[in-house]
């Protein structure tokens, strides 16, 4: 077979494994589709991986690539196949945006090692690249290094690490440095694309690109990690986009411009969630970490326990209850319990929607996937715009688990989350709150709406409590 023709059907099957992402994209906009657009973007991936390997084996009879760079090959494609595969399978999901992060993390070193193995063979050749591969090589390094380290540090922050706790953390000069480091990155790239070859200034960029990760992520709360784990997201694309360029290989330019895009679109979507700018966002601050202990829920007013009886007959003779899930669902598995709790209440007559907020949880999403693997009605989900108007019609708002984005303080001026757009869970005529303690949510402030008097607290594991609620509803 000549060459000319191998690489025309090598591309064929690039741009068909293109297509794919594409159409696998679109069906990720609904949770009715979206497994399928997974798989359809995974088989696309499958392609392209397989065409390049023929490619590889077929060119100049095999000679461009030995059998030690075989062995390697196989080897990554086993090893990372066979981990990721692991771990997709075996994660909580309380763990899902943590293992995100780490895949961004994974992504983007592997685009920078691209480009920096392409820029290292240049050197060895004294070859000056051409513009567009030498701009591309630089963005490729800058974006790939800053997406790992900064995806390193929000995983870190998402596990609650010591030494990345959840919390702001202010670097001392914080701002002076992360400047320092930009100028550098800027300095070293023009530098570069005069053109020149050099290796140590290609290292200092790297070094500093590394550094700059974790001078950016470390400041930022954990209130904002769905953000910038979307925003990071965004990075990984960009710099698999940058490495296309760098190899000349559509697939990778047209895979990582929908994942660069798409993330860039989500993180602007989150951020306009949370009322505030990306830049905002970025500059950090904001969070003041989970689980401090409040005093009571604002507004003067005491908090009111609520028996599991009691939760159980509002429930039970109830016409309509939106449940509103939040984390706490998630850190107690308690998705399933959930959904057993609405099948009973609606084999009683009673209309049970779920209230979505976009940054509840831990990532973008996070409620969806959760309520999806408990095989919850996808038409039961409703978005934030869509479910608010209902809460003046609901009979019992059931909020599990959920804190920041239940509390009335965003509607007032002065408060970290004032202007953050929220579920309207107070205009419901009874509210119950299944939570742990008193515990606040991550932007680290009381919840107003526990001080409510028609709020009633249960104070249990999510979990738990739902499955003695299921047991109350049944006695009834």
């Amino acid at each position: 077979m000549e060459l000319s023709v191998l690489e025309t059907l090598v591309r064929v099957a690039w741009v068909a494994g293109a297509v794919a992402f594409v159409i696998g994209l679109i069906r990720m906009n609904s949770p009715a589709t979206a497994r399928n657009g997974n798989l359809l973007s995974a088989g696309g991936m499958t392609v392209a991986i397989v065409a390049t390997a023929v490619f590889l084996a077929l060119e100049r009879g095999g000679e461009a690539f030995n059998v030690t760079g075989w062995i390697i090959v196989i080897a990554g494609i086993a090893l990372g196949g066979g981990l990721g595969l692991y771990t997709a399978r075996t994660v909580k999901m309380t763990a899902m945006p943590q293992l995100v992060s780490l895949f961004n993390a994974v992504g983007g070193g592997a685009a920078a090692l691209i480009a920096i193995d392409d820029y290292l063979h240049l050197s060895a050749t004294s070859t000056l690249p051409t513009l567009q591969v030498n701009v591309a090589t630089v963005l490729d390094i800058v974006i790939g290094s800053v997406t790992f380290t900064g995806s390193l540090i929000a995983s870190g922050k998402l596990m609650g690490l010591r030494i990345t706790p959840s919390r702001p953390v202010k670097i001392p000069g914080g701002q002076l440095v992360t400047a320092a480091l930009a100028l550098i990155v800027v300095a070293g790239a023009a530098f570069l694309w005069i053109p020149n070859l050099s290796v140590p200034v290609m290292l200092l960029i790297l070094a500093a690109a590394l550094v700059f990760g974790v001078t950016m992520t470390l400041p930022i709360g954990g209130a904002d990690m769905p953000v910038v784990i979307s925003l990071l997201n965004s990075f990984t694309g960009t710099a698999v986009a940058m490495a296309g360029f760098v190899l000349d290989n559509p697939v990778l330019i047209i895979a990582g411009a929908l994942v660069g895009a798409s993330g860039a679109i989500l993180t602007k979507l989150m951020a306009d969630a949370m009322n505030r700018s990306v830049i905002n966002i970025m500059v950090g601050g904001f969070g003041g970490g989970e689980g401090t202990v409040g005093s009571v829920g604002g507004a003067g007013h005491s908090v009111r326990e609520l028996g599991m009886d009691d939760a159980a007959i509002q429930l039970a003779y109830a016409s309509s209850v939106i449940v509103v899930p939040g984390y706490g669902l998630a850190v107690a598995q308690a998705q399933h319990a959930l959904r057993e709790l609405a099948e009973l209440l609606e084999a009683r007559g009673v209309d049970v929607k779920y209230a979505i907020h976009p940054v509840a949880g831990r990532m973008p999403g996070h409620m969806n996937v959760l309520l999806a693997e408990a095989n919850v009605p996808y038409p039961q989900l409703r978005e934030m715009e869509e479910i608010n108007p209902e809460f003046d019609r609901a009979d019992v708002a059931l909020v599990v688990g959920a804190n920041d984005v239940t509390n009335p303080a965003a509607r007032k001026p002065g408060s970290p989350v004032s202007g953050m757009p929220i579920l309207d869970v107070d205009h419901a005529r009874a509210i119950i709150v299944i939570k742990r303690s008193m515990g606040r949510g991550y932007a680290g402030i009381d919840n107003e709406l526990y001080g409510n008097p028609k709020t009633g607290m249960l104070f249990a594991d999510a979990k738990a409590g739902l499955t003695e609620l299921v047991s109350a509803v049944k006695a009834l």
